[in-house]
């Protein structure tokens, strides 16, 4: 099958019988918003189904320990502690959450990377406007060779006046594998508490929760978990639990239960909500480990293994040197786009991005990033995807650009 100007459209891969994707698009944007494999999505028309048949007999009586299910399959995966486990629709709900929650005085300070994801970098100056605390903005290279251009400049802004550090496990933007395992150490021996924003996470990179030890971390399920679109979660370490909120304060608020399930009450039911999403997590776990015979492990090395792969053919078409070494790279890859910089981001997307996607079928993400004065484009691999799709893509750009 022909798609643009007289190129055949690349195959995907044998694991693509287990998504609906519309074949007529080449899907290169796992990263945004994941894709759900259809048996998952079965799994979560059962849910709505039965919730639907008794609304309240489905609230009343399974709702609950099917959340409490959900946690501790999600926890085991983790390896976290399910009592500090709770769910959230996305992470950046999970990160308004503990934002929301701090008691801030007048100069204290939250360090930012402009690596950040920009709807939770928002959330960063929101709250510490309404303390007067500052935000330090850390300004990191988008080429580097080691991780110590990372860790060095994060440690050295951290002052007497430093009490949070938001830190991702992989930037949204520019697709950077972050070196948050030793981030997270050295910030918390330091005494400051940190952030994670695993959006980027589970399924992405290996997470051990309990061993990173992590103030707080939360993360997205619908990702690279590929569980419904709406499923995430956010893990409050023990001594976190008295001080941490939920975003929507409801009736477990004033229970008269003890600690342990009133703090459950809190964060599992606030309020009205379709849980079906979050209640499929199990499936898409299980899932998945089906689909391969080392289960994430090789999940993960497979999609690593193409964005490499991708990634060089890219550069090398392009005429660009890869802007990091590959083992800051897991599963996703940002390119820049030099001299192409406006300064300006359409509301109606990026004009090249339009392009590939309404010439040639393509969806892959571009953008301008103004805190580096560049323009992107950032590619996703998933068990579905064929390495003939980015070529297919590095030559559809070289003839365009």
């Amino acid at each position: 099958m022909e798609c643009g100007v007289g190129r055949l459209r690349p195959s995907r891969s044998e694991l693509a019988k287990y998504w609906s994707l519309d074949p007529e698009t080449i899907f290169l944007n796992h990263g945004s918003f994941g894709a759900t494999p259809i048996s998952v999505l079965e799994e979560q028309n059962q849910i709505r189904a039965e919730m639907e048949a008794d609304p309240v007999r489905f609230v009343e009586r399974k709702a609950f320990s099917l959340m409490v299910d959900a946690s501790n399959n999600l926890s085991e995966f983790l390896n976290a502690d399910p009592n500090g486990m709770t769910f959230c629709q996305n992470a950046t709900s999970g990160v308004n959450t503990v934002l929301r929650s701090l008691v801030l005085n007048p100069g204290d300070e939250i360090i930012v990377p402009n690596h950040s994801y920009q709807a939770c970098w928002n959330a960063v100056n929101f709250v510490a406007s309404r303390w007067s605390a500052k935000v330090v903005i850390v300004e990191l290279p988008f080429r580097c060779e080691t991780e110590e251009e990372i860790i060095e400049p994060l440690l050295e802004a951290i002052t007497p006046r430093t009490v949070l550090a938001m830190i991702d496990t992989v930037t949204s933007p520019t697709a950077l594998r972050m070196p948050f395992e030793r981030l997270v150490d050295e910030f918390q021996s330091r005494g400051v508490d940190v952030l994670l924003d695993a959006a980027h996470g589970p399924g992405l990179v290996s997470l051990d929760l309990s061993k990173l030890d992590a103030a707080w971390v939360t993360g997205n399920c619908h990702k690279w978990l590929c569980s419904p679109k709406g499923s995430a979660f956010l893990h409050i370490r023990e001594d976190k639990k008295e001080v941490t909120n939920p975003l929507s304060i409801s009736h477990g608020y004033n229970a008269d239960l003890p600690t342990e399930e009133k703090f459950r009450f809190e964060f599992d039911w606030q309020g009205t909500r379709d849980p079906s999403a979050i209640l499929s997590i199990p499936k898409s776990i299980e899932a998945l480990k089906s689909m391969v015979t080392g289960g994430f492990d090789e999940i993960m090395q497979r999609n690593n293994s193409l964005a490499l792969k991708a990634r060089d053919v890219l550069c090398e078409t392009l005429g660009t040197e890869p802007p990091t070494p590959n083992s800051m790279v897991s599963a996703m890859a940002t390119i820049d786009l030099l001299g192409t910089y406006t300064g300006t981001a359409d509301i109606m997307g990026d004009p090249l991005h339009n392009r590939l996607l309404d010439e040639w079928g393509i969806q892959v993400p571009v953008f301008p990033w103004p805190h580096h004065q560049m323009r992107y484009f950032r590619i996703s691999t998933y068990l579905y995807n064929t390495i003939e799709e980015y070529e297919y893509l590095a030559n559809v750009l070289k003839e365009i650009l």
